[in-house]
């Protein structure tokens, strides 16, 4: 009777013992969940580094952009104070997660190729944004939409559009700076973004467009615009508002350096009262916003208080661990599908460039059918600032003519930080002013091809300027177009080389801009015959 026991039980110590052996080779729980957790973060920090790393560095030393290193604290802060409602409504993932993680890899494929930071920044973004909604599902992600949409605003402007934005707001501070110098009874004019006092001269440069007024107080004015507990019209109001009180006041900061020129002379606009008059500029403003915020609480009805900012807990329901978020199918998916991202960064960021063989512009021609040239070296500031391979820079004349000068800057790759700077960011910084700007069409090698015509003007002086944009085998004159094609031309080419040629002639008090056109449409015509052999088509 006792052998019985030991007949059952023995056979049953025998097949437990494989089961046993076959679950102590099954990843644990416990791996998974570091793997799960661990593996998006290694695979974002490697694949993102540099352009994280550039951003970062804009942070430190680009004053437009100083208060991008408090914007990632604040979003973590204001989801840490929903926390407990993001994980009520934590019912379940999404698998529209999936759609977000294929977007940001489509946005860092289009990035790389088109040498955009930009879209690198976003790309890092919709990832993120992707493994929340994976892991929390849509109504959990929704409820801090805007701490996440806030890390948006820490992404600099792409450098065209920069450049165009600044130019338009030097001369605009620099009209309302002579506007406040002249209401107080002090002489003072203005020639493009220089303004005259007489035996001194003030030019409102790139520092001086109140960009690092405009970006820091409009995204402080949408943090405010949130917090800000009523009707929306208002809030919507107080956003917008930042954008004139930036503008207004960094034009009456440049009257005020006028006056203090004037009475103190030139280091009165200069170091640590400059810098202190910016501050002092800044903190005015904010009291303005906050001036404003109380006036908008008083005008019409406001929102009824709320006894909690979050929806009461429904009985019977139960928060998910964090072990749960981690496990859920539609994360694990995402996860999956972001271990490619790697493998196309790799192939995008190795794939290398074919660019032609050219002839160095120290060889380039001082001698064009008629036209006699000489060249000159451009200013070493310049040189590092436009960040070019190769250039010319040069004066033509030909017989009882008014001069040519001739400006090619080539770009052997147009990576990330590395394009043709526009003629409308660059004309503005020299005192001049654009009147008007269209396109005309030129004649190269036979073809009708389009340029960027611009009048502008400094005092008395007038100056006709043509100017477009080589790129490969084309001629391009929007400055969209270029970032376009250098995209297309790296995936189907692998060249992303190209140049920006200008033309600049004077247009004399007896001369018509018409008669100043037709020298230059010469001159382009006269030079396109070698020019290929610099920038090769």
């Amino acid at each position: 009777m006792r052998s019985t026991p030991e007949l059952v039980t023995k056979p049953a110590r025998l097949l437990a013992e494989p089961v046993q052996s076959l679950s102590a080779t099954r990843p644990s729980r416990t791996s998974v969940l570091w793997i799960a957790l661990l593996l998006p973060v290694g695979i974002l920090s490697v694949v993102f580094y540099d352009s994280v790393a550039y951003m970062a560095d804009l942070w430190l030393t680009d004053e437009n952009y100083g208060h991008g290193m408090l914007v990632p604290w604040i979003s973590l802060y204001l989801i840490w104070q929903q926390r407990q409602q993001v994980m009520e409504l934590s019912t379940s993932g999404s698998w529209w997660g999936l759609i977000w993680i294929l977007a940001g890899t489509a946005f860092y494929i289009i990035g790389e190729l088109a040498t955009v930071y930009q879209f690198l920044h976003v790309s890092l973004w919709c990832l993120l944004v992707g493994l929340l909604v994976s892991a929390l599902g849509f109504r959990s992600v929704s409820a801090m939409a805007f701490p996440l949409a806030f890390l948006l605003t820490v992404v600099p402007l792409p450098q065209f559009l920069y450049q165009g934005l600044s130019g338009k707001l030097q001369l605009i501070s620099s009209a309302l700076g002579v506007g406040c110098l002249q209401i107080i009874g002090i002489t003072a004019f203005r020639d493009g973004n220089v303004i005259d006092l007489g035996p001194i001269q003030l030019q409102v440069v790139d520092a001086c467009s109140g960009l690092r007024y405009l970006f820091p107080l409009a995204t402080l004015a949408l943090l405010c615009s949130y917090l800000f507990r009523e009707r929306l019209w208002k809030r919507i109001v107080l956003f917008v508002s930042s954008i004139p009180i930036s503008i207004l006041l960094n034009g009456f900061r440049i009257g005020m350096i006028g006056v203090l020129v004037e009475h103190f002379g030139q280091g009165a606009a200069e170091g640590f009262y400059h810098m202190f008059e910016g501050w002092v500029l800044f903190m005015a403003s904010l009291g303005l916003l906050v001036a404003e915020m109380v006036i908008l609480r008083k005008i019409g009805p406001s929102l009824e208080p709320r006894n909690e900012n979050r929806a009461p807990q429904r009985q019977g329901t139960v928060s998910p661990s964090y072990e749960t978020i981690l496990l859920r199918p539609s994360y694990l998916y995402s996860v999956g599908l972001l271990c490619l991202l790697p493998f196309a960064a790799t192939q995008v960021t190795e794939r290398g460039e074919v660019p032609p063989v050219r002839q160095p512009f120290l060889d380039f021609p001082m001698q064009l059918q008629r036209w006699s040239g000489t060249s000159f070296p451009l200013e070493t500031r310049y040189v590092e600032a436009l960040k070019f391979d190769d250039y010319v820079l040069a004066d033509y004349k030909q017989p009882q003519s008014p001069p040519v000068n001739l400006y090619i800057a080539y770009y052997r790759s147009q990576r990330k930080g590395q394009s043709a700077h526009s003629p409308q960011s660059c004309i503005p910084g020299g005192g001049w002013e654009i009147g008007t700007i269209d396109t005309v069409q030129l004649k190269t090698s036979g073809d009708q091809a389009p340029a960027n015509r611009a009048l502008i003007q400094k005092g008395d002086q007038r100056q006709l300027v043509l100017y477009w944009f080589k790129q490969r085998d084309r001629v391009v004159a929007n400055e969209y177009l270029v970032k376009l094609y250098v995209l297309w031309d790296a995936m189907t080419r692998q060249r992303t080389d190209g140049a920006l040629i200008r033309l600049t002639t004077p247009i004399q008090q007896n001369e018509t801009d018409k008669a100043a056109e037709q020298r230059l449409i010469q001159f382009a015509q006269d030079m396109d015959p070698v020019l290929t052999r610099y920038v090769p088509d």
